[in-house]
């Protein structure tokens, strides 16, 4: 599933930093680390969404 926010994409980027130990689990703030109960695959595919054309948030809240 595509990320479909700027935002999420980023998040999943950093929680998936995060899972490989790239950086510290200690770092993350609010999504991104409500994200690190997600599959690695889960996040590939929400860091590696392109971000040309996606809000910076969505609108679904």
């Amino acid at each position: 599933m595509p990320a479909k926010s700027a935002a999420q994409q980023k998040a999943a980027g950093a929680a998936l930093s995060a899972k490989r130990g790239d950086t510290p689990k200690s770092e993350l703030k609010g999504a991104s680390k409500s994200m690190l109960s997600m599959s690695e695959k889960q996040l590939e595919d929400f860091a590696h969404t392109q971000r040309k054309g996606k809000p910076e948030h969505a609108d679904d809240r």
